[in-house]
């Protein structure tokens, strides 16, 4: 299972989620997990934002070792599920990776469809996309330029949303 996460600069969301969800995919025992992120407009081997680092970490990921990454079409092709944090982002990766459209959603659309459908497995999603209605899973909102408190905002956000889709990730593996 190969998840990979998008926002814009991948230094503060998309980081984020990836080191979150590995570090709750660790605790899952899910032995084949792998998460990575890249960005549409990426801060290309920039280590993660140093207000968003101490939020990771406060969470229970780690922030080390991390260098941004464009995101490309071969990124986007590669994954088994694909998590933006807007829908600009999921609009941009599915412009790369057009045949990527069912395995594509944004975060808090894929942890609603997770958490209030039922899904057994991640192939369920696509079909159940029709259920959402527009801004009820609104975009995690990019916290460059804003306060430590915002930053903190957004960490908790995604670490609430990723529960359920890594709960049916790991349905998905059986």
């Amino acid at each position: 299972m190969y998840v990979l996460f998008v926002c814009t600069g991948n230094i503060c969301r998309s980081p984020t989620a990836e080191r979150l969800a590995t570090a709750y995919a660790t605790q899952l025992q899910m032995t084949n997990f792998t998460a990575s992120s890249a960005g549409t407009r990426a801060m290309i081997n920039r280590p993660i934002h140093p207000a968003a680092a101490p939020v990771l970490e406060k969470l229970g990921g780690d922030a080390s070792n991390f260098a941004a990454r464009q995101l490309t079409p071969r990124i986007a092709s590669d994954a088994d599920l694909v998590l933006t944090m807007t829908q600009a982002h999921r609009d941009t990766v599915l412009e790369l990776a057009p045949r990527q459209l069912h395995r594509t959603f944004t975060l808090p659309e894929a942890a609603r469809l997770a958490a209030e459908f039922g899904p057994d497995k991640l192939s369920d999603l696509p079909r159940l996309r029709a259920y959402l209605r527009a801004g009820e899973a609104p975009d995690i909102t990019d916290p460059i330029g804003q306060g430590p408190e915002i930053f903190s905002e957004v960490g908790s956000q995604i670490a609430e949303l990723l529960p359920p889709v890594l709960e049916l990730c790991q349905r998905s593996q059986v």
